[in-house]
């Protein structure tokens, strides 16, 4: 993500998270840390036909990451698009060297948490009232680097539903490979 890419993701993240949407100043915040000798943030952004279609950002603090944000438009959900960005976050963390990795979701966000168990987050406990101002908890998932015992890419091969997977504060990486269970999320170019 650079910061010509702002303006698209604010849109998208209007739409997808109207009531807990993630202002500029924080996604300049981020980007703020995502350059240079001491970067310890990575966010990526997809792009089909010219039109951002998903994005997704990661923290790296003392050997744990932490899913800031990851979204899709909703013409690409079942695409695999959101298993591409999710696999390219936790590349991230791996070249981190995170030993495990954190993200927070909405209680409410069924879909998110299928694809985040599909990568081998389990739940770990719930922060009450997390996104505001609709006062709805967070159920808050880890992964280690131990599991799980199958790779993340098989696992996202087997079921590719997608969803806006809003996680760290509010809502809602190199280039992550097309899968060929989903034709429609393959070719879409993603960037740093």
């Amino acid at each position: 993500m650079r910061w010509w890419d702002i303006a698209p993701v604010l849109d998208l993240e209007r739409e997808l998270f109207p009531e807990d949407a993630w202002s500029a100043g924080m996604f300049w915040s981020e980007l703020a840390h995502a350059r240079g000798p001491a970067a310890n943030r990575r966010y990526v952004v997809a792009e089909l036909d010219g039109r951002l279609v998903g994005y997704g950002g990661l923290a790296a603090v003392d050997g744990t990451g932490d899913i800031q944000t990851i979204a899709t438009a909703r013409d690409q959900w079942g695409t695999g698009l959101g298993s591409r960005l999710l696999t390219e976050l936790l590349s991230a963390a791996t070249a981190f060297e995170c030993a495990e990795v954190l993200l927070e979701v909405r209680v409410d966000n069924t879909r998110a948490q299928r694809l985040y168990e599909r990568f081998g987050f389990e739940p770990i406990g719930f922060r009450r009232g997390y996104y505001q101002p609709g006062n709805v908890d967070a159920l808050v998932m880890r992964r280690t680097t131990q599991s799980p015992s199958e790779s993340p890419a098989e696992s996202a091969a087997e079921s590719p539903a997608d969803s806006p997977a809003d996680s760290g504060t509010g809502t809602p990486a190199a280039a992550p490979s097309p899968s060929p269970e989903s034709p429609s999320a393959q070719g879409t170019p993603t960037h740093g």
